[in-house]
Parts: structure tokens; C-alpha cells; sequence
């Protein structure tokens, strides 16, 4: 990005040139007042609640209508257990994956995609065989193309003009493209030493992934002397995509996992491997399009708009205090078994006397805060020289933003026009970020986004006609150094003993970071289990 750029795009929307135009928008989704009523006040005081109007009975309760709640809903369905609730604070079920409509299109809240999971992924795999998105065909398995991500999959905008992939090799030397080779043998290397597989499944880590873990991925990256300024801002823009934070926070255990669990890294001219090869699934509302498949089926047994302030174990069941929002009443929860699929510090805050391993994980556990920009805009964009217009565009040397996403992009419109374009920008963990969030008007954001955007695009704030705002305050658990070594997360995996042997803990956090399979596979594995042992 040249600095002329920048600063002519940022004064589009600032100065009131005759370009700009009046944006409707505002904030919605998650509603962290609701949230931080568990928080105390400024002066210690933790809030005092009425006491219990109803009490109602389940045999199961699900606390977190998330990817992972959800999962364990649908596994406890499909094993004829259909005595169970689920509560969700937000008022519809999905988490970090739910989807809204701007300008009368569908689009994303939050996650967007879903890569065609391998083999060690099979329950989510068994999902998507159940939605018709993948059957077997004369012995091989195939995927509906319909919800393959379309071509151009992605571009990135770098020295004025678009290129089409996301790695730069824009003047590309011998020694540039050096580095891209050793870094691809390097985690070839990694995964024929100790195979990285997603999902981790609670699986102990190998003494690679130990070693791994111990620095960041800057460090490691630093020990190998890989050091060129474009290899490393792809690295970056990579952790920030998928933990929330770059490659000085992030271990290197998650910096090598990010390629060595699916696709591998290709440096410019080697051939694409078969799983790069197999894509990724999307649709215009993102992984919304997954949740509300999953939440349908729960009709009334759904209960959202609940916030749990108290959850206590005792030996013949569990007892779950839950805050309606719409009531503005407390009603108490009496079940066999609870499923907790909330994140761990809200299930450690929660929890009457937890035990020591959701204490120790709680305190170790970072979380990002996310920002999520839908911009509907009523034209399409003049586009700049280059790549074709891509349904992932990216812009190099952004260190704040992530690019942004064409919900629009899987229609075949034959003509370009109106669309929802989603932009995502990522804060790391320093509190700072989340703060500025948080306090930040809905203003500020509108004209940060639009700055951003107008790099690539000059008559973006022309044409934008919505702009509404997600906000994220830890929308991942981020994978620091220590995180994937540490015993307590796995412990929490396993039974627990008494007297915490009712609550089962199901939540992406467990893998240390968020992803679909990681979550959906967390959910399903200990609903799985506690239904086995419901029937026995």
C-alpha cells in the first residue's frame, strides 16, 4: 500500500468530498451488555439476583447454543435421546457462526467457510453426508458443487494492481522464492516427523508438537532465518486469519499447524497437492448456512436469550440458574447431566466451586477480539488492474484488516451489482484492542472500514448504502505458546470425578482455538459419550 494511497482513500469518507454519501448502520449482533452482566461492577460488587420464579426439569441440559452445543445437540438426537434444552444468550443459536441479512441479502456474522474436512475430521464429514453436501460416487466421495467455493477463489491487492492468489510475488527474486521453498520443505518435514490433523480430538502432542509450542512462530521463524518481508506478512495475515493474532503471539506449533493440518504450504511453481486442490465449502451467509441447519431440528428445546450466572454439581444432578432477558427473570434448571458448551473463562466464572483443571485452563486460555463489517453496495466497484474479482480480497501490508468477502459470489449473476461485501479485521489479544472495541463509536468503525477499503476501491464510499457492525470481544480462544501442551485442557476431555462426574465440558476452547471442526467435534464427542453411558 503506498502512503499517497492511503491517504487520499482515508479522505473520502472524512472530508465530505462529493463522493460520500449518507450511510444507514448501526451495531447488532452480540450483545456483550448481556454478556457482562456475570462481570463485577467498577467497585468489586458482583451483581445480586432475584431468586428463581420457575424451575424447570431436562434430563440433559446444553448451556452455549454454539457450533459445539449444537454438535452435541444433534448427537444426542441422532442416539434417540430427546430429553434435553439448550440455553443460548444470544437470541438465536450459532456463536461465532450465524448469519444476517443487509440490504435484504444474506451474509455472514462471522465465519464464512468451512474446508472440505479430511478423514480425521469424520464426524463432521458424517454431517455434511447427512445435508447432501457430500455422497459417494462409483467408490469415491464427492462434494456438491453447488457449495464448493466458485472460482476466483481469492486475490490480493499489492502495488496498485491485483494478483491473483494470496502468497505476494509481485518482483519475486531467486532469493525470495528461496524462502518459499524451504518453508514448504520445512512443513513437509514437520508433518512426516509428528502428523499435525485437525481435529486434534484430545490427542496428547508428539515431542515435536511440545518442542513447537514452546516459542512463538516468529521465534521459530527467526532460528530458521527466514526473514523476507512478504513471506512473513503472508505469515501473519495467515494466524491472524485463523487465531486471531500474528505470528509474534501465536506458538509455532499453531503457525506450522495452520498448513500442516491441511494443505501444506506451495511455494510459487510446485504443483497443487490433492488437498489443496479440494476446496473449501461457503455460502452468502457464511457458516450460518451449517448452524441453522443444526438448530432447526430443536424446535422448542432451543431457549435463547438466556444468560447462565450459576451452574452447581451435586451428586444426583445439576442445578442451572439461567437470566431471561425477555422476562427479565432468573429460572432454575434441574437436570441429570449439563453439557457445558461455553467458553471456559465464562464456565469457570459460572461454575459454583470448579474443579482445578477449568481453573488452570481458564487462567492460560487468551481470547481475540474480532470485527465483522457488513457493507451492502447498490453498484458494482470499478475494479482496479489485474486478478478478476475474487470472492476473498485481501490487501497486503493491512495490519489491521483480514480483506473482506463477496456474498455474491456464489450466485452466477451474469451481471455484477448489488452485494454485501464482509470485511474482518482481527485485534490480537492485548486488552487495549478489545477496550477500543468496545468504546469506539459505531462512527469510528464506519470510517476505519471505508478507509481501509478505499484503497483498492476509490468509489467504495460512493456506493456503499448499509454498514452494520459485529462485535467480537473474544470471538477465539488464540493459540499462545504452552496453550497445546498444557494437561489441563486435556483433562477436561476426559469423565470427570466426583463431584463434578455430571458436567461434561464441550467447547472449541478445549483444542486451544476455534475452528468449525475443532467445535463441532468437541460437542459431538462428549454428547456421544454421555449418551453410551445414559443407555448402559
Amino acid at each position: 500500500m503506498k502512503r499517497r494511497d492511503f491517504l487520499a482513500a482515508s479522505a473520502l469518507p472524512l472530508l465530505g468530498c462529493k463522493e460520500a454519501r449518507h450511510i444507514e448502520g448501526g451495531f447488532l449482533g452480540v450483545n456483550h451488555e448481556r454478556g457482562h452482566t456475570l462481570r463485577p461492577s467498577a467497585n468489586g460488587d458482583t451483581r445480586v439476583w432475584p431468586a428463581p420464579s420457575v424451575t424447570r426439569r431436562t434430563r440433559v441440559l446444553i448451556a452455549g447454543g454454539g457450533v459445539a452445543g449444537l454438535a452435541a445437540a444433534r448427537a444426542l438426537r441422532l442416539r434417540g435421546m430427546n430429553d434435553f434444552a439448550m440455553l443460548e444468550l444470544e437470541d438465536s443459536a450459532g456463536g461465532n457462526s450465524r448469519a444476517g441479512v443487509v440490504g435484504g441479502l444474506p451474509c455472514p456474522l462471522g465465519a464464512h467457510y468451512l474446508p472440505v474436512p479430511g478423514d480425521a475430521a469424520r464426524d463432521v464429514q458424517d454431517l455434511l453426508e447427512e445435508l447432501s453436501l457430500r455422497r459417494r460416487v462409483a467408490g469415491r466421495w464427492e462434494y456438491d458443487e453447488r457449495h464448493l467455493c466458485h472460482s476466483p477463489q481469492e486475490r490480493l491487492f499489492i502495488d496498485g494492481q491485483w494478483q491473483e492468489g494470496l502468497l505476494p510475488v509481485q518482483d519475486m527474486d531467486v532469493a525470495l522464492l528461496a524462502d518459499y521453498q524451504r518453508f514448504a520443505r520445512l512443513v513437509q518435514q514437520a508433518s512426516a516427523d509428528a502428523p499435525f490433523s485437525i481435529p486434534l480430538s484430545g490427542s496428547a502432542p508428539a515431542p515435536l508438537h511440545r518442542a513447537l509450542d514452546g516459542l512463538t512462530f516468529e521465534a521459530w521463524l527467526d532460528q530458521q532465518q527466514l526473514t523476507r518481508a512478504p513471506l512473513r506478512w503472508y505469515l501473519d495475515y495467515c494466524c491472524r486469519d485463523d487465531y486471531g493474532a500474528g505470528l509474534d503471539t501465536v506458538s509455532a506449533w499453531a503457525g506450522i499447524h495452520y498448513f500442516a493440518s491441511r494443505h501444506g504450504f506451495q511455494a510459487p511453481g510446485e504443483p497443487p497437492s490433492a488437498e489443496r486442490d479440494a476446496g473449501v465449502l461457503t455460502w452468502p451467509e457464511g457458516n450460518g448456512w451449517l448452524t441453522r441447519q443444526l438448530a432447526a431440528p430443536l424446535g422448542e428445546r432451543l431457549h435463547t436469550g438466556r444468560v447462565v450466572i450459576r451452574v452447581a454439581a451435586g451428586r444426583h444432578g445439576v442445578e442451572v440458574d439461567a437470566f431471561n432477558a425477555a422476562t427479565q427473570a432468573v429460572e432454575r434448571w434441574q437436570a441429570e447431566h449439563c453439557i457445558l458448551a461455553l467458553p471456559l473463562f465464562i464456565a469457570a466464572r459460572v461454575l459454583e466451586s470448579p474443579p482445578p483443571a477449568l481453573r488452570e485452563a481458564a487462567g492460560r486460555l487468551r481470547y481475540a477480539p474480532w470485527l465483522v463489517a457488513n457493507l451492502h453496495i447498490d453498484a458494482a466497484l470499478h475494479d482496479r488492474p489485474g486478478a478478476a474479482p475474487s470472492w476473498d480480497n485481501v490487501i497486503y501490508n493491512d495490519k489491521a484488516g483480514l480483506g473482506y468477502v463477496d456474498a455474491m459470489h456464489q450466485s452466477l449473476q451474469t451481471v455484477p451489482g448489488a452485494t454485501v461485501l464482509t470485511y474482518y479485521r482481527a485485534f490480537g489479544i492485548e486488552a487495549a484492542g478489545r477496550k477500543d472495541l468496545y468504546e469506539q463509536p459505531w462512527t469510528h468503525w464506519r470510517d476505519s472500514v471505508l478507509a481501509q477499503l478505499s484503497v483498492p476501491h476509490p468509489d467504495l464510499p460512493a456506493k456503499v448504502t448499509r454498514m452494520e457492525v459485529m462485535r467480537y470481544g473474544h470471538a477465539m480462544s488464540t493459540p499462545v505458546p504452552g496453550i497445546r501442551s498444557g494437561a489441563a485442557l486435556q483433562a477436561l476431555q476426559k469423565p470427570l470425578p466426583a463431584p463434578w462426574q455430571r458436567l461434561h465440558f464441550a467447547h472449541g476452547d478445549l483444542s486451544g482455538y476455534s475452528v468449525f471442526e475443532e467445535a463441532f467435534t468437541q460437542g459431538h464427542l462428549r454428547a456421544a459419550r454421555l449418551a453410551a453411558a445414559l443407555r448402559a
